[in-house]
């Protein structure tokens, strides 16, 4: 193994981390694998931004009810099992347990049985009818080759991983990049014809929140969809926390040290270090470097407009979900909007800046892969309702409504609950401005120009300082890469040193 060289200590940190979602510990521990000093900073209470899991107080006068843990944000990870970073940090190796659904995700359907994305690729096609040989023709060679479609989607958009350097793996990559734009336009109906293919394909491209179709959310199909077909959507055991609490003991094992409850408003706030990474929305990056960034990364930056949003809607309940089909019981996470027509009109009020009747909704039931999460016979549920930028309406009607459409008599389950409206979500995510999950608009241009148009996205134009965020390559989502390469970056550019392994034990 490579032994980096000693690096000579000093009163001056080597790395400052400002925000520690999964993002800014990646590069964290990158950084503080390779020697040197680093210190992450924390404007909530706890860490983790985006993977985080509380008790949020509902159910108070229930006993064992302090118990009952809900996910923050995000509560599904289809990334842990195939994020580059997350693969080699190896999870299981440090004790996270992921759970895995036998169904992926499911649509329900009006008077109809739902549709069922079951991590067995040959039972999806079974269950679709006459799309089920179009299905399997489909992803089939995605899902035989996920590697190279992982480091397609989650690369910097700037270099050639060398899973994709082969003639055969750059033929693959065409087929997806294809495939997508033919899914991301109005083309997108072909060659799917059943309305439970269409809308199954639909929920999972609803993950990008979105206009459907678009490049964008066809993209988030594609990769989400593939890997549903391989090693399935996990649900980490105890909740989302279990991965954030792996990669800060690790950080703690090398030194590294995090501090909570410290807001940093400008540069003046940051303690001196050699190089300053910032795992937060591009406007913020922009208000803490102010007059020190070049004109040119400052709008960049500022101009970086934020997407659709989401309001967080948690439950507790007094039993499972009484779905009318009783297959989506086994499923971990559901998407709730109807035929692909339905959603896609939805889609567009909210894009339009109105709120739909019947907005589009993600749940995640934990308790279906994990038991523990079930305290005293109460359970929790977690759904996010996709709404205009900026909303200020507590969606729960809205969200009940939604449920109650696919599973009559769900109201009768409910022991509480509590919304966290659009307008509000950045007060547990400064990240989460206006609702926005995405931390920043994302679109065909936006997957490359992240957060502007440039070769090197991470870098601030100021020497030692970078971005590494949801609001750089690859884009949103629980896989640490964002982190990643931002870190490599410093290592090279300020340290001069190599990235250094991140197996377990070293």
């Amino acid at each position: 193994m490579h032994q980096p060289p000693a690096i000579r200590r000093s009163p001056v940190l080597d790395a400052v981390i400002v925000g520690s979602g999964p993002n800014g510990l990646a590069a964290a521990v990158t950084l503080a694998r390779a020697g040197l000093t680093v210190e992450v900073l924390e404007a909530q209470p706890s860490i983790g931004g985006g993977a985080r899991t509380h008790n949020l107080g509902l159910a108070a006068d229930r006993a064992g009810a302090s118990a009952l843990r809900h996910d923050v944000c995000s509560a599904v990870h289809p990334m842990a099992l195939a994020s580059p970073f997350l693969l080699d940090f190896d999870l299981a190796a440090r004790g996270v347990e992921l759970a895995v659904p036998e169904i992926s995700y499911a649509q329900p359907l009006d008077d109809q049985p739902a549709a069922l994305a079951w991590r067995d690729l040959d039972r999806t096609a079974a269950g679709l009818g006459a799309d089920g040989p179009v299905w399997k023709r489909f992803f089939t060679p995605f899902a035989e080759h996920r590697e190279e479609i992982v480091w397609l989607s989650l690369g910097d958009k700037r270099s050639l991983p060398a899973a994709l350097r082969s003639p055969a793996a750059l033929a693959r990559s065409a087929g997806f990049v294809a495939r997508l734009f033919q899914q991301g336009s109005p083309a997108w109906n072909l060659p799917l014809r059943t309305d439970a293919a269409r809308a199954l394909f639909a929920g999972v491209a609803s993950h990008a929140i979105g206009s459907l179709p678009s490049p964008a959310t066809a993209a988030a199909a594609m990769l989400l969809a593939t890997l549903a077909h391989g090693a399935g959507w996990p649900i980490p055991v105890g909740g989302s926390q279990a991965i954030t609490d792996a990669l800060a003991a690790d950080l703690k094992a090398h030194g590294g040290q995090i501090r909570t409850g410290v807001h940093i408003e400008t540069a003046a706030d940051l303690p001196p270090a050699r190089a300053c990474l910032l795992d937060t929305s591009a406007g913020t990056a922009a208000r803490i470097w102010d007059a020190s960034l070049p004109a040119r990364v400052r709008g960049g930056l500022t101009r970086f407009g934020h997407g659709d949003a989401a309001a967080k809607i948690d439950f507790v309940l007094s039993g499972p979900v009484p779905w009318r089909d009783r297959e989506l019981a086994q499923a971990g996470t559901l998407h709730l909007g109807g035929t692909r027509e339905q959603m896609a009109a939805a889609e567009a009020e909210v894009a339009a800046g109105r709120l739909p009747r019947r907005p589009v909704v993600l749940v995640s039931d934990p308790t279906v892969a994990d038991p523990s999460r079930e305290v005293a016979g109460l359970r929790p549920l977690w759904t996010y309702a996709h709404v205009p930028a900026g909303c200020p309406v507590d969606v729960t009607a809205h969200t009940i409504a939604q449920i109650e459409r696919f599973a009559p008599g769900f109201r009768d389950v409910i022991v509480d609950s509590a919304c966290v409206p659009a307008a509000q979500m950045h007060a547990h995510n400064e990240n989460y401005a206006g609702g926005d999950i995405s931390a920043g608009a994302m679109s065909l241009y936006r997957m490359v120009a992240r957060p502007r148009l440039t070769w090197d996205p991470y870098s601030l134009g100021i020497p030692g300082v970078y971005l590494c965020s949801a609001a750089t390559p690859p884009g949103p989502g629980v896989h640490g890469m964002n982190g990643w390469f931002a870190a490599q970056r410093a290592l090279k550019q300020v340290f001069g040193l190599p990235a250094p392994s991140l197996a377990p034990g070293r």
